[in-house]
């Protein structure tokens, strides 16, 4: 990303940054909830248009990509969404399946093979005819990573895929994030608030605050800063530069203007 900036209406999400994903290894972003962590995956697959600025795959501007072109781009990418997003109607089997049916011409019985052996990477093979009800949260997000990496993507992308599983399902995806990244040649970026697995697995981390960006490096170059937001965000203090308030007037001015409350109704902004 060159000088990127974003935001929705007039609030900014991300505000001039630049930085580099390294090729072939595995990047976390982090930072506080309203970052535009997400919003940064969403740039990259084209999903959000910058204001301003490059978002570059592979030596492309992503931000000024016709349809066809971004779809082109798009298999080339993988993503893995905060909740699996599978299809409720389909099996495991046939989600897997799904891109392949839709972006190939393959044979079913090579197709077949293919699902299998994507299913088989992330340990769930014998699982296939299940229906995504009948699947665990963490066994939902392993099924959305096989059908993320069918197409054998360069690019994979992980929107938190920590959030709301048990201890060993974090385990598992971080083990498996690792291990797909090493062994397919995988580019991996995700997004991630749990500290301790991602800073075991990731080779680059970039931390993100205020539409900024307040570090980037290795785990151990951003366990060794000392800016105040960094060092709040990785040590989970409560105090410091990030507030628990969200930015408003004092207390006084505030309570008992009813002028403000009609305001906010309406959807005015003050």
């Amino acid at each position: 990303m060159r000088h990127l900036t974003f935001g929705y209406g007039e609030r900014v999400i991300l505000d001039n940054i630049s930085l580099n994903v390294p090729r072939g290894k595995v990047t976390a972003l982090m930072g506080a909830s309203g970052g535009g962590k997400t919003t940064i995956l969403r740039l990259i697959g084209g999903q959000n248009r910058a204001q301003d600025g490059q978002v570059l795959f592979d030596g492309q501007d992503i931000t000024h990509m016709e349809q066809q072109q971004l779809y082109l781009a798009r298999r080339r990418m993988g993503m893995l969404f905060q909740f699996g997003a599978l299809f409720a109607d389909l099996s495991v089997y046939d989600n897997v399946a799904f891109p392949l049916r839709e972006h190939t011409q393959l044979p079913e019985d090579m197709i077949y093979d293919i699902v299998l052996m994507k299913l088989n990477a992330v340990g769930l093979r014998a699982a296939r005819a299940l229906m995504p009800a009948a699947l665990s949260g963490g066994m939902a997000r392993r099924v959305a990573l096989a059908r993320a990496i069918a197409l054998d993507p360069e690019l994979v992308m992980y929107d938190e895929p920590f959030s709301g599983i048990d201890p060993i399902s974090v385990g598992t995806s971080a083990r498996l994030i690792r291990q797909l990244n090493d062994s397919m040649g995988l580019t991996s970026i995700f997004v991630s608030h749990e500290l301790e697995q991602t800073f075991a697995i990731a080779d680059h981390v970039i931390i993100l605050a205020n539409g900024k960006l307040a570090a980037q490096g290795t785990p151990q170059e951003v366990l060794r800063s000392t800016d105040p937001l960094v060092y709040q965000y990785v040590n989970a203090l409560s105090e410091g530069p990030v507030r628990f308030h969200y930015p408003a007037v004092s207390v006084e001015d505030d309570f008992g203007n009813e002028a403000a409350v009609g305001s906010q109704q309406l959807g005015v902004a003050r």
